[in-house]
């Protein structure tokens, strides 16, 4: 249990945190929003011990280890496994003591200390590091590869693998999607929802929190309110607590403007003074309710160049790679204008590499890239956030673009970015990621472009900004393609999907959910292979009855097993349709109406349940999964 009392905060003049009252519970899985700045990664710091309240304690349950990501991580020469392995502090003490023991000869403290690596599951975590690894999109090859030879993005990866297998009861996670792809993304809720302890998540993707919290912690004017439910519950909560706050803010507007002119009209009127005294004592009585307010500071557009082309864009016959290395071969497509189209793949497959030719970045190794005659392209990648000068200021920036745009055309496109004010002449080194994210796609926006090539657009901007770069694309008359995990903006922008995959560009006929299940898939269909593989017998000049017989035996020795598995598959698919019935019938607004709250609590029960046996049907499922493997490989080998 986690117990906010009273907590209060303040950093400089700037109250983040004020008479804060709330308890979370073991096993609640917790999304934390707000503005950038409003004290989200702060109140982590003070879960962490790192800030010392102002005012009120937090209380935490006794014992309760915390885990939490590095906002870094350093290019050490530590292999990637090893430095996940290193997340276990108590494992690698005991194997640290183990080698000393070993060495000392003394087979009493080995015995105990085999003891001690067993209870900490020290036997496994090897291959547990390695499949965290994996499952965040590292190949076999890349495991024991030094931290040094990965981007601070993948590096990124490597430390939230390790914040995953470090033990603890409460996780604290700050924006762990932002560096992920959308496989990876997918894997990484999968093994949030399975997680038992208490997680505290801060993050700006609706759809990730709608997967994986029961509860949102919304951070608003140094004022924190629990909400049940997940993200969209949320928001429906929310904009009706705002519509009531509207409702009474006017009510009380219209009784003050009635007792002022009683007052006014009756003050000097001896009769009446009296009364008019008692009115203006109700005035000053009476509580100050706040008009409600419309959240998002941010409203732009994307201007298109004034000529098109059509089509604006083609490869033909196309081999792309790098020098002798190729990627993708045979790539035949053409985009026109007004065309949305989300490029889908695994990880490595292909998808920068198709980008950066589109833009002419990398020249194709055969074939042809034929621009149209009038094609503008904008480009936004996170990369780009790296070459924004820190010495001058978001004006400069755009003045550098246009010399002869007038300050106020500057300022007025600028604010729609939310910089505003002497905003637009701060100075960039001092910007936070999400606004130096802001920046850049300003300067993409301002040259006009009528193709805008995205590449992971949402990484840094908040809840407010994803949203309007969701409304911009939406009136954007230009081309759209986006490579991007932010499954909201794909579904909100994109009109159809490209899948790179096995050296290939092809159409995608279908939806994310139809992808996620062609991943899914891909993936049994891999494990397939290399179970097949190695399982294959040598029967090459040998008796093939005798191959024949020792197949059959292995079916029915592993026949409870898959039994198991199949059983645990039937029950997650009964589960995972329920969950969505029950989900669907929170989606509609109705059930949030005060008549309404019997029902309300009665879904959010089934949600709970539905959910909490999901969780339970996956772990069986795995838990029969691995013992089968682990049988078959026991049975077939030499």
């Amino acid at each position: 249990m986690i117990a906010l009392r009273q907590l209060a905060l303040q950093r400089g003049t700037r109250r983040l945190i004020e008479d804060a009252d709330l308890v979370l519970h073991e096993g609640h899985k917790v999304g934390i929003v707000g503005a950038n700045g409003a004290g989200k990664s702060s109140l982590f710091a003070l879960l962490r011990g790192e800030l010392v309240a102002d005012a009120g304690s937090i209380e935490i349950a006794g014992g309760k280890r915390i885990a939490h990501m590095a906002q870094e991580v350093s290019a050490i020469d530590r292999p990637l496994a090893e430095f996940v392995l290193d997340g276990d502090y108590a494992l690698r003490e005991a194997e640290a003591a183990l080698a000393a023991a070993q060495q000392q000869g003394d087979s009493d403290r080995e015995a105990a200390l085999h003891g001690q690596i067993d209870a900490l599951d020290g036997y496994t975590a090897r291959a547990r590091a390695e499949q965290l690894l994996a499952g965040l999109g590292f190949g076999q090859n890349d495991l024991y590869r030094p931290l040094a030879d990965f981007s601070g993005g993948w590096r990124m990866r490597v430390g939230l693998a390790r914040t995953l297998f470090t033990p603890s009861e409460i996780l604290l996670l700050d924006e762990p999607t932002n560096h992920l792809d959308l496989d990876a993304l997918v894997w990484l809720e999968q093994w949030l929802t399975r997680y038992p302890g208490t997680l505290m998540l801060i993050s700006h993707d609706r759809d990730f929190l709608d997967a994986v919290c029961d509860h949102i912690l919304h951070i608003d004017q140094a004022k924190l309110t629990l909400y049940r439910g997940h993200y969209s519950a949320f928001e429906r909560a929310r904009a009706e607590r705002q519509a009531q706050q509207q409702a009474e803010y006017e009510k009380q507007q219209a009784r003050r403007a009635e007792i002022e002119r009683f007052v006014d009209r009756f003050r000097a009127k001896a009769t009446k003074a009296r009364q008019a005294q008692s009115r203006l004592k109700m005035l000053e009585r009476m509580g100050t309710i706040a008009a409600a307010r419309a959240d998002s500071p941010f409203r732009f557009r994307l201007p298109c160049a004034d000529k098109t082309s059509t089509p604006l864009l083609s490869l033909d016959r196309a081999e792309l790679g790098y020098g002798e290395r190729s990627v993708l071969d045979n790539v035949r497509v053409s985009i026109s204008p007004g065309e949305r189209i989300g490029l889908l793949g695994p990880n490595g497959a292909g998808k920068s590499t198709l980008i950066k030719t589109m833009i002419g970045d990398l020249s194709p190794q055969a074939g042809e890239r034929v621009p149209g005659e009038n094609l503008v392209v904008g480009y936004f990648a996170q990369h780009q956030l790296e070459h924004l000068d820190v010495t001058a200021t978001p004006f400069t920036h755009v003045q550098r673009l246009s010399p002869t745009a007038s300050d106020q055309s500057i300022r007025d496109f600028l604010g729609g970015f939310g910089f505003r004010g002497d905003d637009v002449f701060g100075n960039v080194g001092r910007f936070s990621g999400g606004e130096k994210a802001r920046l850049a796609l300003s300067l993409v926006a301002w040259e006009k472009p009528n193709l805008l090539l995205l590449d992971e657009p949402t990484n840094h901007l908040d809840l407010d900004m994803r949203e309007a770069l969701a409304e911009a694309l939406a009136e954007y008359d230009g081309a759209v393609v986006i490579v991007s995990h932010d499954r909201h903006l794909l579904r909100s922008s994109v009109d159809a999907f490209w899948r790179v995959a096995e050296g290939r560009v092809v159409p995608f006929d279908g939806d994310l959910d139809d992808y996620h299940a062609w991943l899914k898939e891909r993936e049994t269909a891999l494990k397939r292979e290399r179970q097949a593989s190695e399982e294959k017998p040598a029967v090459e000049g040998g008796d093939r009855k005798a191959a024949r017989r020792a197949a059959a035996e292995l079916r029915e020795q592993t026949k409870p097993l898959r039994k198991r598995r199949d059983a645990a598959e039937k029950s997650m698919e009964k589960a995972q349709k329920a969950l969505e019935a029950v989900e669907e019938k929170l989606a509609d607004p109705a059930v949030y109406e005060a008549a309404q709250k019997a029902r309300l609590t009665e879904l959010l029960r089934e949600q709970g349940e539905w959910k909490a046996r999901l969780e339970s049907d996956e772990q069986a499922w795995m838990e029969a999964e691995e013992a089968l493997e682990e049988m078959q490989a026991q049975l077939t080998a030499p």
